[in-house]
């Protein structure tokens, strides 16, 4: 990797605004959610929950997978670029002005208010931390080639993007693109598998992604057993281990793994009471990817992304409140 580059990561995915929620298990079950699931659904829908949350202490946060990931790096002392589409409306203008304060470039214009609103999730967490999520995707499936500067990869280390950008055909072309244009320019490639229902979707695309595209694989133990349709997960690290060239695979509490050169390393996580699991794989793949981009070893870094991941969890919300480099002396306990 080339350090003198100007971005650490190009980060892609989809730009939403996060409306966080304390909920009990009976509202989740209400409305026949999955409880710790992402759930796709139309505005009408969504409505419907938000209604019934309209005498609740509701949070807004510009989130989505990647942009939380690329907001980690930032809270890292890293740098990024984000690639994702939101609207000319109030929860557009928000989401632009809050990439740029935690400190990301965010060059994609905001489309006209005419069209699709911005993307949001409704993020109900429950009293044991987990969270189920309701998405209207919005104006982020719009996302396509004409919004993407490619120059700004040519001055990044590292391409990272999410898997559920696989849910709108113009933003799986645009990841396409992405990755045929770091291979191109010489920049790591890296992918987050990001949910399990889109593995059991797209298994075939996500096979191929990491055969043909992928020098980073981030994912957790839930969507690498499904990715192996496997309930064995010793057997799964070792399957993806011969696949790749370095994968990290998050195990909640347990740390995680750094699966290189064929071979199944475990990084140990943070002891830390979990409130809200929100971003916690988000914060972990930044983490990680800051300490890739800076000099650490594999499993350092990752040792850096088990911290990020566990200053999350400790609070309320997807994103890190604080800078927290001059922690980074943590990452040094794991090498």
């Amino acid at each position: 990797m080339n350090h003198g580059k100007k971005y650490d990561v190009f980060g892609v995915g989809n730009a939403l605004v996060d409306v966080l929620a304390q909920v009990d298990d009976q509202f989740v079950a209400r409305f026949e959610l999955p409880k710790g699931s992402m759930n796709l659904m139309d505005s009408r829908r969504q409505a419907s929950v938000l209604n019934q949350l309209e005498h609740r202490s509701l949070q807004l946060a510009s989130g989505g997978s990647a942009a939380n990931t690329m907001a980690t790096i930032a809270r890292s002392g890293g740098s990024g670029v984000y690639i994702g589409q939101v609207a000319h409306d109030p929860h557009g203008e928000f989401y632009k002005a809050d990439m740029v304060k935690v400190g990301i470039d965010f060059p994609v214009a905001l489309a006209p208010e005419t069209g699709l609103p911005t993307g949001t999730s409704v993020i109900l967490t429950t009293p044991d931390a987990e969270r189920t999520m309701c998405t209207h995707l919005g104006i982020s499936t719009s996302l396509n080639k004409s919004n993407v500067d490619f120059e700004l990869l040519s001055d990044s280390q590292i391409s990272y993007i999410e898997g559920y950008l696989w849910d709108a055909a113009e933003p799986q072309a645009v990841c396409i693109e992405t990755f045929e244009q770091s291979r191109k320019r010489g920049v790591v490639t890296s992918f987050t598998f990001s949910d399990a229902f889109l593995i059991d979707r797209f298994l075939d695309d996500f096979n191929s992604i990491v055969d043909e595209y992928c020098d980073i694989i981030f994912c957790n133990s839930d969507e690498l057993c499904c990715f192996f349709k496997s309930d064995n997960l010793n057997e799964c690290h070792s399957k993806l281990a011969a696949r790749v060239k370095l994968a990290f695979a998050t195990d909640s509490a347990n740390g995680c793994y750094v699966l290189e050169n064929g071979s199944v390393n475990h990084v140990p996580g943070f002891s830390i009471q979990a409130i809200d699991t929100v971003g916690a794989g988000d914060a972990f793949a930044g983490g990680t990817l800051y300490g890739l981009t800076h000099g650490m070893s594999s499993r350092q870094a990752a040792r850096w992304g088990n911290y990020c991941a566990s200053c999350v969890v400790a609070k309320i919300g997807p994103r890190l409140d604080s800078d927290v480099h001059n922690q980074l002396g943590l990452a040094s306990s794991s090498n």
